[in-house]
């Protein structure tokens, strides 16, 4: 049965905001404190997606998470009113302030961890959210996953939506960020079974390397964990192979392997100091994917004398999205071959533009490369690739989904004007404690589930909140 690959793009919340809360994530430190604009990160955010599906690829969108999440500083200790347990946290704890107002969650790639049906036991697609427990301020984000995942792959005959794993440090989970599915090649390639490559950044219990942690900046990712996601989505061992992230990558900034590596169908683009042992890995990959496909793996292996894992972290070259256009063309594409969907910041970096126009003229399947303005996203250490998730479907998946959140030129209108109705053009941290933003955001929130037919989505349209609430201790 054919199927295509379809990105399931985050739109950015209205509390995007510069809090650097992400130990290891560099462009998160860099640029913590500065103003952002959660009206031009939606915009931009939003662009790109309408970029893709202009292109004839399968584009969709998923809604963002209440923010200021109130239930999170309440159970923290913080009571009152709503506008009081605001003002509270924010002279108490602005730390805990800025986790309840981070819109993370827009970073897609870590929402869940995607196995097709061609790859699944039982052949139905599974989704296992990430349960994010490293960062306070992402792992609030599992149990609104999870609903929003389930609005939308409501068939139980075609969807399987597991909860997240148990938070604790031996299941850190950090989702597709650490996870890429290779395949056959061509236009039906992604609709055969494939090869599950799952990166983890320490050791399990049951999986020791004898190699340290990294010195610096942590791991995210647990081999357990890689392995539990595994299980859960009914995988043999013949499809999938792990990996351990290099600790000393890692400790330049690497910390998920979507900053590293990048993969689609038959290719790998990858650092050449990406992995331990990475000969091994690779052949690996190799063997397996002939074993399932039948096809071989194009490795395109970027020398760090090309472009040092300094320059590939601030440029996010690796954090690009691979896609094969459709057979039949597209718009500005020569249709059938790969185009790498870049951030503008490789552009403008010669090392790196001069390593994508020798690969888009080499022998492999990527022809094309386009760059993508989404530097708000950017420079909170997100880059084109972190805003989506990809969930490869049949035609009867596709028809079986919930909602109306596939990106159209209408549906990318309306979205434009909800943005533009509902958005700041600029926050800054001292904003977070205003008592308005969590009306404006969910006021925001509510008509977007109106726009996208998710129905009563937040706990907040629930149990009556959305009315500010009268003051009690």
């Amino acid at each position: 049965m054919g199927a295509v690959e379809a990105n399931f793009d985050g739109i950015v919340g209205p509390t995007h905001n510069y809090s650097g809360l992400s130990p290891g994530n560099l462009a998160s430190q860099r640029f913590a404190g500065s103003v952002s604009s959660p009206k031009a990160a939606a915009l931009q955010g939003l662009a790109k997606a309408k970029r893709i599906a202009d292109d004839g690829l399968a584009q969709y969108v998923l809604p963002p998470h209440e923010r200021p999440n109130l239930a999170f500083l309440r159970q923290h200790g913080f009571t009152g009113s709503d506008a009081k347990v605001i003002e509270k946290a924010a002279t108490e704890a602005p730390g805990l302030l800025s986790c309840a107002c981070s819109a993370s969650a827009m970073w897609a790639a870590n929402a869940a961890t995607v196995s097709p049906s061609a790859d699944t036991g039982d052949s139905r697609v599974h989704l296992t959210p990430a349960n994010l427990a490293f960062n306070p301020h992402r792992c609030q984000e599992a149990a609104q996953t999870e609903r929003t995942l389930r609005s939308i792959f409501t068939d139980v005959t075609h969807f399987a939506v597991h909860p997240a794993l148990a938070m604790t440090p031996i299941m850190f989970d950090e989702g597709a960020a650490n996870h890429t599915r290779l395949s056959a090649g061509g236009p039906e390639g992604h609709g055969r079974p494939g090869v599950e490559l799952f990166v983890h950044g320490r050791d399990g219990h049951d999986r020791k390397t004898g190699l340290p942690e990294p010195k610096r900046l942590p791991a995210r990712q647990s081999f357990d964990a890689s392995a539990a996601v595994a299980r859960l989505h009914r995988l043999s061992d013949r499809e999938t192979v792990y990996a351990r992230q290099h600790p000393d990558v890692i400790d330049a900034g690497v910390f998920h392997n979507d900053v590293i590596s990048v993969g689609n169908q038959n290719v790998l683009l990858v650092h050449e100091r990406a992995y331990v042992d990475q000969p091994a890995v690779l052949d690996e990959l190799r063997a397996k994917l002939r074993g399932e496909c039948g096809d071989e793996l194009f490795i395109i292996e970027v020398k760090d004398s090309e472009v040092s894992v300094a320059d590939a972290v601030g440029t996010y070259l690796f954090n690009s999205q691979l896609l094969t256009l459709p057979a039949g063309g597209s718009a500005g594409g020569a249709g059938g071959g790969m185009r790498l969907f870049c951030p503008q910041e490789c552009a403008e970096h010669a090392g790196v533009r001069a390593v994508i126009d020798r690969m888009v003229a080499g022998d492999n399947p990527i022809t094309e490369a386009a760059f993508i303005d989404v530097r708000e996203s950017m420079h909170n250490g997100g880059g084109p690739a972190c805003l989506r998730l990809r969930v490869v479907l049949t035609d009867e998946e596709r028809a079986a989904l919930s909602g109306q959140v596939e990106l159209d030129g209408p549906l990318h209108t309306r979205l434009v004007e909800w943005v533009e109705t509902h958005y700041r053009d600029e926050l800054r941290a001292a904003d977070l404690a205003d008592p308005k933003l969590l009306t404006e955001s969910r006021d925001a929130l509510d008509e977007l589930t109106e726009i996208l037919g998710l129905g009563s989505l937040y706990p907040f349209q629930r149990d009556g909140s959305h009315a500010p609430q009268q003051e009690h201790d």
